[in-house]
C-alpha cells in the first residue's frame, strides 16, 4: 500500500500536468492571429450560407445561388496566399513562389468583384427586399474581407523581401487592375481561368490597354472600382495599425 500510492499521486500529477499542457496549447492557438482569422472567416460564410439557404427555402427560389460560387471564388486568393506563406517560409525555389502569386493575382478580383452582385436586387422577388439587400451586403462584405486578407498576406511577403515600398506599390497595382479585372468580368463576362483556358483572349484587351482613353467606360470602371479598393484596403491597414488607443 505504501508503494502504490505515490504511483497513484504520480499518476494525477502527471494527468493535471497535461490537461495543463492542453489548456496552454488551447490558450495558444485561441490567441494565433491565424486561428482568429480563420474563425471569424468561417463564422462569416456560415451567415452567408445560411441566408442563401433561408431565402431558397422560405421562397423556392434558387435566384441567388450563384452567390455560392461566387464566395467560393472569393476565398480562392486567400487559399494561394496562405500556399504562398507556407512557400516563402519553407523557400521554396522561387519559380514556384512567383507561379502562385501569380495564380494569387488572377483570382483576386474574385473577391471584389462580389460587390458588383449588388446590381442583380430587383423589386421583382420572392423575398422581401430588405432580405435581399441584407444578403448581398454580407456576401460582399465577406468577399471584400477574404480579398484584403488575401492582400496583407501577400504585401506582408513582399515586404520582408523587398520593402515596403514595393509592398504598397504592389499592393496599390493589385487593387487598380482588381478594378480592370471587375470591368472584364461584368460587362465583358470574363473569368479568371479564360486567361489558363482560352489565353488569346488577351488580344481583346489590348486596344484598351495601348488607347485607354478611347475606351472611356472601361477606364472610368477600373478608377472608380480600383479607387474604392485601395481606400478601403488604407483604411482598414490603418485601422489594424492603431487597434488600441488608451
Amino acid at each position: 500500500m505504501v508503494l502504490i500510492l505515490p504511483l497513484e499521486v504520480a499518476r494525477v500529477a502527471g494527468s493535471g500536468s497535461f490537461v495543463e499542457m492542453k489548456v496552454i496549447v488551447m490558450h495558444k492557438l485561441l490567441k494565433s492571429a491565424d486561428v482568429k482569422r480563420l474563425i471569424v472567416v468561417s463564422i462569416l460564410l456560415f451567415w452567408c450560407a445560411c441566408m442563401i439557404a433561408v431565402r431558397i427555402k422560405r421562397t423556392g427560389s434558387g435566384y441567388y445561388a450563384f452567390l455560392v460560387a461566387n464566395l467560393f471564388l472569393a476565398g480562392v486568393p486567400l487559399f494561394f496566399s496562405s500556399v504562398l506563406r507556407f512557400a516563402a517560409h519553407r523557400e521554396l525555389h522561387w519559380p514556384i513562389r512567383l507561379a502562385i502569386f501569380c495564380l494569387w493575382l488572377l483570382f483576386l478580383p474574385n473577391a471584389p468583384y462580389i460587390l458588383t452582385d449588388i446590381l442583380h436586387l430587383t423589386r421583382a422577388s420572392h423575398a422581401p427586399a430588405w432580405y435581399d439587400l441584407a444578403l448581398l451586403l454580407s456576401c460582399a462584405g465577406t468577399g471584400l474581407l477574404l480579398g484584403y486578407l488575401s492582400l496583407i498576406d501577400v504585401q506582408a511577403i513582399v515586404a520582408r523581401s523587398l520593402g515596403p515600398a514595393c509592398s504598397w506599390i504592389l499592393a496599390m497595382v493589385s487593387l487598380v487592375l482588381s478594378g480592370f479585372a471587375i470591368y472584364l468580368g461584368r460587362f465583358l463576362r470574363w473569368n479568371s481561368w479564360d486567361v489558363l483556358v482560352e489565353p488569346t483572349r488577351l488580344f481583346d484587351i489590348i486596344g484598351t490597354v495601348i488607347h485607354p482613353w478611347a475606351h472611356t467606360k472601361a477606364v472610368s470602371v477600373t478608377l472608380i472600382f480600383g479607387g474604392i479598393l485601395t481606400l478601403g484596403y488604407i483604411t482598414l491597414r490603418v485601422l489594424l495599425a492603431h487597434p488600441e488607443r488608451t
